[in-house]
């Protein structure tokens, strides 16, 4: 044990954490966490992770917020194209959701290694759904000076640290966020190496950062930054038109399809890109994001007589085949989330009794007490929810 933590003063606030965090605390707290009470008032010595301040709120395209954040001492920088869950109070609960970032891993870097709070910012790009959640809630209601929860950065979707001579990105609406922060980390190193990239959004108005590509497209005439317009009658001078096909690839370097390619945007553009990888006859990895591919599908058909006991709420369901936090959702609770495909591990329950089946996978857990992930898990037979 060092000095620092022996010392009165970290053993007392060791102690103010642990009544800080009991359930009777918690419950008065709610909907907020505790942390973001203290974070208010300034005590950001006794929080587990302060919340993130909100610095400045642009909305330049239609439905969308570009939030810049200035994160807690605690933030530990992040890879480019990792992702962060964001919670905020909806409704009487807590909800989540997951946000790619979109700044460039350096200039996070240098925030967590300084002692000066104001040396970084992060920044997330956020589209409303049109759902209620928390997506349309940031859209329409932050602004500089709020606080968020975000929890410390995830996600497999980054760049090798050895960067390879070629790299293509792919993306669509509003999954150029990871892009970009992948764009802007290999401009801020000086990547002397090839970049081809590839968005597709409806309309000019609205790509994401668009001024931005074009200044970048200038100063590095090696890359290839190409836009493709997707309405009808909007297709840009020079660019493809509609929605992939393997043809536009053409616009890109040469050499684009020997190239690894991180992909990130609708379900079937993943899968065109990598169709058309395959088809050119590339062995070269295609990496995608797949936590914004949607709600993991359901087992083919319930159990028979299966049924889910929520036991914190004293309510049982009959089970209908899809997974448990829809089922939870169904019968009128309101568990915390984030990205519903098994990524954000924001719906982790503990699971008393029963077996679930994880969807991804097909493996079956039937040990008792264990913590399984809502968004992933469907009944086999009956199984109790500490929920």
């Amino acid at each position: 044990m060092t000095a620092a933590t022996s010392s009165p003063r970290a053993r007392a606030h060791r102690g103010l954490r642990r009544v800080l965090e009991s359930r009777i605390v918690e419950a008065l707290a709610t909907p907020h966490g505790i942390d973001h009470h203290l974070a208010t008032v300034g005590a950001t010595w006794a929080t587990a992770r302060p919340p993130a301040r909100v610095v400045a709120a642009e909305r330049t395209t239609p439905g969308t917020v570009t939030l810049t954040l200035r994160p807690g001492p605690q933030w530990p920088g992040h890879q480019a194209g990792q992702h962060v869950t964001v919670t905020v109070p909806l409704g009487g609960a807590r909800r989540a959701r997951c946000f790619s970032i979109a700044s460039s891993a350096h200039a996070a870097a240098a925030h967590a290694s300084s002692t000066d709070v104001s040396g970084g910012l992060v920044e997330l790009t956020v589209k409303a759904t049109g759902a209620g959640g928390v997506s349309d809630h940031l859209v329409a209601a932050a602004r500089p000076g709020d606080l968020l929860d975000v929890s410390t950065p995830a996600g497999d979707f980054v760049l090798p640290s050895e960067r390879p001579p070629h790299v293509v990105l792919v993306s669509g609406g509003s999954g150029i966020t990871p892009v970009l922060s992948m764009l802007r980390t290999l401009d801020d190193e000086g990547y002397a190496g090839t970049v081809s990239f590839l968005h597709y959004a409806r309309t000019a108005a609205d790509v994401l950062a668009a001024r931005e590509l074009t200044g970048r497209a200038d100063r590095r005439p090696g890359w290839r930054l190409v836009v493709a317009l997707t309405a009808p009658g909007h297709a840009g001078a020079g660019a493809p038109a509609g929605r992939f096909r393997p043809d536009h690839l053409d616009a890109l370097a040469a050499g684009a399809t020997e190239a690894p390619v991180w992909v990130c945007g609708p379900a079937g553009l993943a899968g065109d890109v990598a169709s058309a990888w395959r088809r050119a006859g590339s062995t070269a990895p295609v990496h995608v994001e797949r936590y914004q591919l949607g709600l993991l599908p359901s087992r083919p058909g319930p159990q028979e007589g299966g049924r889910i006991a929520f036991v914190r709420s004293g309510l049982e369901v009959d089970d209908d085949g899809r997974p448990l936090l829809v089922q939870a959702e169904a019968a009128g609770l309101t568990p915390a989330h984030g990205c519903r495909a098994g990524q954000c591990h924001t719906c982790i329950r503990r699971k008393p009794t029963g077996a679930v089946r994880d969807v991804r996978t097909g493996d079956v857990l039937d040990e008792p007490d264990v913590l399984v992930q809502l968004c992933v898990t469907v009944p086999e037979g009956d199984v109790e929810i500490d929920l």
